[in-house]
């Protein structure tokens, strides 16, 4: 977390959190939205200022509950989430395959995942990813499908299997909360 907002946090304590106006979309960017966007059902308009992503990024966290938000100094804002809390680019660097986050970190991967909707997720700890739709003929490259879901090979002696899962499961199976503003209206 950035210094600036630890020290709102610590003079301002009490600002009342956010939900319904930012949106991490399936492809990994942010969305603004405002009370139109949000009445409408739309997704918003995509954040392209490239010091306003780094400090999201930067201060983008969970709660204990699972509910993801940027903390924008003393103002916990609560993102919707198109699907994961992370959106992951698969690339190909000096003949060997690497994962990366929406937020620019690497993402090491001890899982995956098919869903029942062709889309193929990647877990690493308690962290879960969807991999962005661009990039699913390099998956397909790398990967062995069969009946019981296949293999997906990522790195010489890193073969995960492709693990069968419902996409309404994703959330509760790892413990994260697709609408903080659905669930405030709850």
């Amino acid at each position: 977390m950035d210094e600036i907002v630890k020290q709102a946090l610590a003079k301002w304590p009490n600002v009342p959190h956010c939900t319904g106006w930012l949106l991490l979309d399936r492809r990994g960017q942010w969305r603004m939205r405002d009370d139109a966007t949000q009445a409408a059902g739309l997704p918003g308009d995509i954040i392209r200022h490239d010091a306003l992503l780094g400090f999201i990024n930067r201060n983008y966290a969970a709660d204990e509950t699972g509910q993801w938000f940027f903390q924008n100094g003393p103002q916990r804002v609560y993102v919707e989430l198109g699907y994961t809390p992370w959106i992951v680019r698969l690339a190909a660097t000096d003949g060997a395959l690497k994962l990366t986050d929406h937020a620019g970190g690497a993402f090491e991967p001890s899982e995956a995942w098919l869903d029942d909707q062709g889309n193929v997720l990647f877990s690493a700890g308690s962290r879960i990813a969807a991999l962005h739709d661009h990039d699913l003929d390099m998956f397909a490259s790398h990967a062995e499908f069969s009946e019981d879901g296949g293999v997906f090979h990522f790195a010489p002696g890193l073969d995960l299997p492709l693990q069968p899962i419902s996409r309404k499961d994703v959330a509760g199976r790892f413990g994260f909360v697709t609408s903080p503003a659905a669930k405030a209206a709850a």
